[in-house]
């Protein structure tokens, strides 16, 4: 019973997430919905600059702490909606607020267990332990892991709260910035030639984020393998 109180609330927030999933409230965020409905949004924005901020921030928070699958929609119509600096913005904090709920809920679940972990979950732990850094890093940047696992994960590697917030806020500011950017491209694209391009991907304000985000991933792992080089002894001489 214990355990299953102190899992209550990370359940409580995946349910929530699987429900918003399936009632299609992601489809508001679609970009050709989007589009359709462009110059509506733009005047309701400039006659309520701040109400519309909030609820991209409140859009962005909700997703991020449910984990809901496809939450990218909510970040490319910042994009659309509001530009790459203000829409990176607003989605950068919805985005560390939620991920922020997700990870205490998760940290609350997974220390509710009394016994040692199995030796295989030890090792993991130990492993992440010796270079928290480097692996928290490594899997904020790469956006092939899924936000809402990794931030569950990285509860359960026990993760510090302070390398948590601060990752998250590096990471998610890239990750944000590449997908908002992505989000004014295609608004872009689609105003003028009624469909997606192959060459958006290669606008500058859309490679240049990735090509940072690429290297904030590697810089850890490279740095790591030099400490570790400079660390060998010396060959012997005579």
């Amino acid at each position: 019973m214990k355990r299953l109180r102190s899992a209550l609330p990370l359940f409580l927030l995946i349910a929530a997430g699987v429900a918003l999933y399936v009632s299609g409230m992601l489809d508001r965020f679609h970009p050709t919905g989007l589009l359709d409905r462009q110059g509506d949004l733009h005047r309701q924005i400039a006659a309520h600059p701040v109400a519309a901020g909030l609820i991209q921030v409140a859009a962005m928070t909700v997703a991020a702490a449910t984990g809901l699958p496809g939450a990218v929609l909510i970040v490319l119509a910042g994009g659309m909606l509001f530009g790459v600096l203000q829409g990176t913005l607003l989605s950068t904090i919805g985005l560390i607020l939620g991920t922020s709920v997700l990870f205490l809920a998760s940290r609350h679940a997974f220390a509710g267990a009394d016994r040692p972990p199995p030796l295989l979950i030890a090792r993991i732990r130990t492993g992440y332990h010796a270079h928290p850094v480097s692996y928290t890093l490594f899997l904020r940047l790469v956006s092939f892991f899924p936000y809402g696992a990794v931030t569950v994960a990285l509860a359960w590697l026990r993760c510090p709260l302070a390398l948590f917030l601060a990752t998250s806020t590096v990471g998610g500011a890239v990750m944000t910035a590449v997908e908002t950017s992505l989000g004014a491209g295609i608004a872009a694209s689609l105003a003028r030639d009624g469909r997606l391009g192959l060459g958006l991907v290669a606008q500058r304000d859309v490679v240049l984020p990735m090509l940072g985000m690429a290297t904030l991933a590697l810089a850890p792992i490279l740095v790591d393998r030099i400490r570790t080089r400079n660390r060998r002894p010396a060959p012997a001489t005579d």
